[in-house]
């Protein structure tokens, strides 16, 4: 094998930090719209992925596709990050991170306090309340709660809600489980170049190519969940983007070269051989 140098070392010895926990992987699944539990088990293992985040509300509820979703994944090697979907109010929000809390406690996890906050009324776009998101946030923090709050790509809100001591912000490249990539890309630079802790790149990633886009513009980390469970061969999609995101994790780390007007030759001019 080639031995890597030692910048190319350093930089892939590069690992993901939230709330004092470290994570070596940079890519979150979900446990959403899988065909049947054995392929959400293949997927999350070709993923690589040491977050996966669950629906409490429909862990709790035993809605469909969810019976027995706590069971079926060993929480022994896998962090799990509770969320709070289908809530449309704050004070739901609060009531159901409590309960995932507890649900992480039963399941070996002791300490985890994560919860991934969503506040979403809009049963048709699905898009974050960004008031209800931050009511429930100031809460939540001072609960003691790890906040990765799911949010509109809005630079004012995400610094609001690093402010009040959320964990990350996760803003939205477009809505959730739509397949349109990242469609908000300026904004979302703006909240990675302001942000002083972890920014999540959450819904609407379809392909590994723009996977790699959003860890390009320097994203510390993804949750993609539809564009893995609903494809063709979720363990190879989840494969996919698992080398997406460490190759636009590697490229952000690498610089890329300026965009040019003009060209410019590979080959110096000098020297060259005149006829």
């Amino acid at each position: 094998m080639q031995t890597l140098d030692k910048p190319l070392e350093k930089s892939l010895d590069d690992s993901l930090i939230i709330a004092g926990r470290k994570f070596h992987s940079r890519l979150m699944t979900g446990t959403g719209k899988y065909r049947n539990f054995d392929e959400m088990r293949q997927s999350i293992a070709a993923s690589g992925c040491e977050i996966v985040t669950v629906a409490v509300r429909r862990v709790q509820t035993n809605a469909p596709g969810h019976e027995g979703l706590a069971e079926a994944i060993d929480w022994s090697k896998i962090w799990m990050l509770p969320n709070t979907a289908g809530c449309q109010t704050a004070e739901d929000a609060i009531r159901v991170a409590r309960l995932g809390r507890e649900m992480a406690k039963l399941l070996g996890q002791e300490d985890n306090n994560f919860v991934k906050l969503e506040v979403i009324p809009d049963a048709k776009y699905l898009l974050p309340d960004p008031i209800g998101t931050l009511e429930a946030a100031e809460q939540l923090v001072k609960e003691g709660f790890a906040v990765l709050p799911y949010v509109n790509a809005d630079p004012l809100l995400a610094k609001r809600l690093e402010e009040v001591g959320c964990a990350t912000v996760m803003p939205l490249g477009s809505p959730i489980g739509s397949g349109q990539g990242i469609r908000n890309a300026a904004n979302i630079q703006i909240i990675i170049e302001n942000a002083k802790i972890p920014i999540v790149v959450d819904a609407g990633i379809g392909t590994p190519s723009e996977a790699a886009q959003a860890m390009e513009l320097g994203a510390d980390a993804l949750l993609i969940n539809t564009a893995i469970a609903q494809a063709a061969n979720p363990a190879a999609m989840a494969r996919a983007m698992n080398l997406a995101t460490e190759a636009g994790r590697l490229a952000y780390q690498a610089g890329r070269i300026p965009v040019k007007a003009y060209a410019s030759a590979s080959s110096p001019v000098t020297g060259r051989i005149n006829s």
